[in-house]
Order: C-alpha cells, then sequence, then structure tokens
C-alpha cells in the first residue's frame, strides 16, 4: 500500500495575533512543524501547539526561517552561511527545549518560506542547514522540497530525508513552486486540491503551470497553516487520499 505523511505549518500566531486554525488542522494530519520564533511563533505558542500536537498524536517537527516577522519569513535576508547555520540550530535547540518541558520529542525539521525556497536551489545553504540539523540531533529527519539540492545535502551528512511536495501550490517547470507574487500560486479550491494531491501521490507527478508534467517523489504533502480554510482542506485531503487507498500517517 502506497503510504504518506501528511504535514502542516502551525504554531504561526505570535503575542496577541492569531494565524491559522491549528487545532482544526491538527485533527486531520500526520506531522505538525511549529514555528520557532523567528518568522513567526514565540515560547507559549510553541508550547500550546505542541501540546494540541501531543493530544492528537501527530508528530513534532521544527519550522525555521529567516528572522523576519513583518515579512512572515518569506522574503530573502542575505546572511552567511554560517549564520543561517547557527540561525536553524539555534531554532531547532528552542522547539526542543520547550518540547522537553512537556516530555515531547521532536523527530524531524522543515525550513520555512524564503530560506526553504533558497535552500532547494542554494547548495551552500543546503548544506549549511543539514550540518545544522545533524549537529543538533543526527537523528532528525530533515524534510526538503522533491528534488531539490537540500535533501542531497542532507544524505550526505547522513540525515534521514523526506521528499515533500505541496497539494496548495502551483508548480513551475523546473519543479520549484512558483511565487506567491504571481496569481495562481495558492490553491485553494479543496476537490482540485484532493484531486492533485492523489495523482502526486500515486503517480508520482503534478502538472507545472506551463502544463508541463514534472515528476516527483512523494514522502510527505503539505498544506499551509496559514492558506484560507486550511482545516477543511486538511480534512478534504486526508479522507480524499485515505479513499484512494493511500495509507496516511507520520514518517517512520
Amino acid at each position: 500500500m502506497v503510504r504518506i505523511d501528511l504535514n502542516c505549518d502551525v504554531g504561526e500566531s505570535f503575542g496577541a495575533y492569531t494565524i491559522g486554525n491549528d487545532r482544526g488542522v491538527l485533527a486531520h494530519v500526520t506531522s505538525a512543524n511549529i514555528a520557532c520564533g523567528a518568522h513567526a511563533g514565540d515560547p507559549g505558542t510553541m508550547r500550546t501547539t505542541i501540546r494540541l500536537a501531543q493530544a492528537g498524536g501527530v508528530s513534532i517537527g521544527a519550522h525555521p526561517g529567516f528572522p523576519d516577522l513583518s515579512g512572515f519569513g518569506r522574503r530573502e535576508i542575505g546572511l552567511t552561511t554560517q549564520e543561517i547555520e547557527d540561525l536553524v540550530a539555534f531554532q531547532i535547540g528552542a522547539l526542543i527545549g520547550i518540547a522537553r518541558t512537556e516530555r515531547a520529542h521532536v523527530t524531524h525539521v522543515k525550513p520555512h518560506g524564503a530560506l526553504y525556497n533558497l535552500a532547494s536551489r542554494d547548495r551552500p545553504v543546503a548544506e549549511a542547514i543539514a550540518r545544522a540539523v545533524a549537529g543538533v540531533d543526527a537523528a532528525l529527519t530533515l524534510y526538503g522540497l522533491s528534488g531539490s539540492v537540500l535533501l542531497d545535502a542532507g544524505r550526505e551528512v547522513g540525515l534521514n530525508v523526506a521528499a515533500e511536495v505541496f497539494a496548495d501550490r502551483a508548480y513551475a517547470g523546473d519543479g520549484s513552486l512558483v511565487s506567491r507574487r504571481i496569481t495562481g500560486a495558492v490553491l485553494t479550491e479543496p476537490k482540485g486540491v484532493v484531486d492533485r494531491a492523489i495523482r502526486m501521490v500515486t503517480e508520482g507527478s503534478v502538472a507545472a503551470i506551463d502544463n508541463t508534467l514534472v515528476d516527483l517523489v512523494a514522502d510527505t504533502i503539505c498544506v499551509h497553516g496559514d492558506t484560507p480554510g486550511a482545516a477543511e482542506l486538511a480534512q478534504a485531503l486526508r479522507t480524499g487520499l485515505e479513499t484512494a487507498g493511500v495509507e496516511v500517517g507520520p514518517i517512520r
């Protein structure tokens, strides 16, 4: 049977500002990528989200990003590779620290936003992130865009890696994600998103915006927590995948 992890970026509220419907989304996904206080999140939000994930039996992961609250981590910041390595290690450590006080276990790391996209194509940045993850805990699984250099960098330092695909994002012909600045980059229509997800998982391909067919490897599939109607979308995805005969569960 085909198996897939369903992950979501959560814990992205900050102080008095609420982003997304974490409780609703976590009822349907199998892995949670929790913001670590740089692009979003704060210590209290991290703790609350860890508790929600634990209660639902959802795997807990760190979601480090650029330190850019006003841009939600979706703008590139010109840092050295050493600065990126330190930044990622710092954020993973922060989540692990809070998780330990809740007797919870952090299983994976997925970079966020602009840092994720940069690491997908820039080998030195990918290597810096992989070093940070392996340096903190070599048992962590590194999530990265299917076919990207981030997965290669993770493998080279001995990490387990998970190839990620996106249910709610449009793809370019080269397998990269279409910029959010382009109309149609974020997909919200449930049936279309579910149909795409099933094809990604069962057939290993997705139609790009230029109508070319992109080959993919899918270990985990993402729905963004800040996408409008994310909880309903996550529910539809899980139901659709399971109805199609796909086993939905966390990365083993």
